[in-house]
């Protein structure tokens, strides 16, 4: 019994360190970002509008199912309240494509940022701190994916390797969207291990564990935040593009589908104009929100800008 009462002290000792650190460490950092970014006008308006699609993309189909069945005699029909944004070539409900592909885009987006911020601060990191021959090594890859075209290489990768999903979209477009951000954190790194508290924590004898996550990324943080961002409004042009030029696996759903369609159905006829021009406004909805949002953290978390 005794034993019994012991081993459960003992978990619940570590249910309560683990939750203070969850609470210290994850929660309340992410409550105080999340207050800083509502404080500056640019960057609350540019989450307002994300977190918009976020719930469009999450509620939206349960709200307003898409079926792919088609109704040629319904082809075509102008807005109403049955259809807000009318029927395609095939009778389908286009209010209810953009909807269904909202999701999806979003899922393009975020993979995408996060593989590419990934990728990114882990090779910029070790090229800034280790240096030398892993700086050199890892700097030449950077340069030459910096220099190369990157739209040329996805149209070529999506003609070689079959997209039908997410994560092979997002998997495509990062190949190239981590190289500014790596050459950003590297700069950044090599600055700040000259500093005297990263010099103070090697005197101590301080593990690179410890410098890397408690010293150095707290200094990162605000570069990392904002090339997620970036990396989101970039995957969705990237991906819409790739589906438009049609060498994606089709969706009917998908933005980039949407707009290949009308097109390649004559834009003589308005009623094609004018579904294109659905999926575009969104796509310059979702820009400007990204826009906004990357310039707010910009001028919240840059320590420059606010010295101006």
């Amino acid at each position: 019994m005794a034993n019994i009462k012991e081993f459960g002290s003992k978990v619940w000792s570590i249910i309560c360190l683990v939750s203070k650190f969850i609470y210290e460490s994850i929660l309340i950092p992410i409550w105080n970002f999340i207050k800083k970014i509502f404080k500056n006008p640019k960057s609350a308006v540019g989450m307002s509008i994300l977190i918009v699609f976020i719930l469009i993309g999450i509620f939206g189909p349960l709200i307003f199912p898409y079926s792919a069945e088609t109704d040629v005699a319904n082809k075509y029909l102008w807005p109403s309240l049955e259809h807000p944004f009318g029927t395609d070539w095939l009778g389908r409900d286009v209010f209810r494509q953009i909807i269904a592909g909202t999701g999806n885009m979003l899922q393009i987006s975020f993979y995408t940022a996060i593989i590419s911020v990934l990728i990114g601060t882990i090779l910029g990191i070790l090229a800034g701190y280790v240096g030398g021959v892993v700086d050199k090594i890892i700097m030449s890859i950077t340069n030459i994916f910096l220099s190369i075209p990157s739209f040329p290489v996805y149209l070529l990768l999506a003609a070689v390797i079959v997209i039908n999903g997410s994560l092979s979209f997002a998997l495509i477009i990062s190949l190239f969207s981590w190289a500014g951000l790596c050459r950003a954190i590297r700069i950044q790194v090599v600055s700040l291990k000259e500093r005297d508290f990263i010099q103070i924590c090697h005197v101590m004898h301080m593990s690179r564990t410890h410098i890397i996550f408690n010293e150095l990324m707290p200094n990162l943080f605000s570069y990392i935040a904002i090339n997620f961002v970036i990396s989101m409004r970039n995957a969705i042009v990237a991906s819409v593009g790739i589906m438009f030029v049609g060498l994606a696996a089709y969706d009917p759903t998908n933005w980039g589908a949407i707009m290949q369609a009308a097109r390649d159905k004559g834009l003589v006829n308005v009623q094609n104009v004018i579904i294109l021009l659905y999926p575009l406004i969104n796509i310059v909805i979702f820009q400007a929100s990204t826009l906004l949002l990357s310039n707010g953290l910009d001028e919240t978390l840059n320590p420059r800008l606010k010295v101006m």
